[in-house]
């Protein structure tokens, strides 16, 4: 039987990724003003500064930020203004503002799992606007942990299963990213629940499931299916 789900935190419990987007919107109106290039030029540019600067910045709106500032300099060919540049930071700083929105019946939902299972949280991201979003939620008390790490691999899964005293196949996570919250925990013989968001970054869509996993996780559409959805796969289990 499952001992343990972890649940993820961002586009799972809370919106997260609608205020990035916003972001990005703001950020190709202002390279525009500097650049004749089509909005997605301008993204896939700043994807790829972001996906460079993971290691030295990790995740979250703080390395948005200096990608921007990265992105926009080289777009415009150091042309773009102080004041211009500004707003790029005023943008980052009210993407670590932002206002922490539940998703509808998530609350419910992991109450209701957390009568069967242990429930931690595991999240990726900026430390201190994790710590604010998870203090801002309501949901601390019920996860017995609150693991906020830089990067959500086999690795780091690994680590905290042993931590936690548990087998990964006693473990299953819920999450909207197959490449972060799903796939290395099946590779580590663990087991899944896949709640998609109506908006994903690029980078986390990249994944390497493929039929063979379909065994060890379940999608729903919302958070009502996350307990009926834990129950199957603890049955499996």
């Amino acid at each position: 039987m499952l001992k343990m789900v972890g649940f993820d935190g961002d586009d799972t419990l809370w919106r997260s990724e609608d205020y990035y987007r916003e972001a990005n919107a703001e950020f190709a109106a202002i390279v525009g003003n500097y650049a004749d290039l089509a909005d997605s030029a301008v993204h896939a540019r700043m994807l790829a500064t972001e996906r460079s600067n993971l290691a030295l910045f990790g995740y979250g709106a703080k390395g948005m930020t200096l990608s921007m500032v990265e992105t926009a300099i080289a777009l415009s060919e150091g042309r773009i203004g102080a004041q211009d540049i500004h707003r790029l930071v005023e943008i980052g700083k009210r993407v670590l503002q932002h206002p922490v929105e539940l998703l509808p019946g998530i609350r419910a939902a992991v109450a209701a799992v957390a009568e069967a299972h242990a429930v931690v949280l595991i999240t990726k991201g900026d430390l201190f606007h994790q710590e604010k979003k998870v203090a801002e939620s309501g949901l601390a008390g019920l996860f017995r942990r609150i693991e906020i790490v830089s990067e959500k691999d086999a690795a780091t899964y690994r680590r905290l299963l042993d931590e936690f005293g548990v087998a990964p196949h006693e473990f299953a996570m819920v999450g909207n990213s197959l490449r972060s919250d799903i796939e290395p925990v099946l590779r580590l013989g663990g087991w899944g629940v896949h709640m998609p968001y109506h908006v994903t970054w690029a980078h986390e869509l990249e994944n390497g499931l493929d039929a063979r996993d379909a065994p060890r996780m379940r999608e729903v559409a919302d958070a009502s299916g996350i307990p009926a959805a834990l129950a199957q796969l603890d049955a499996l289990a």
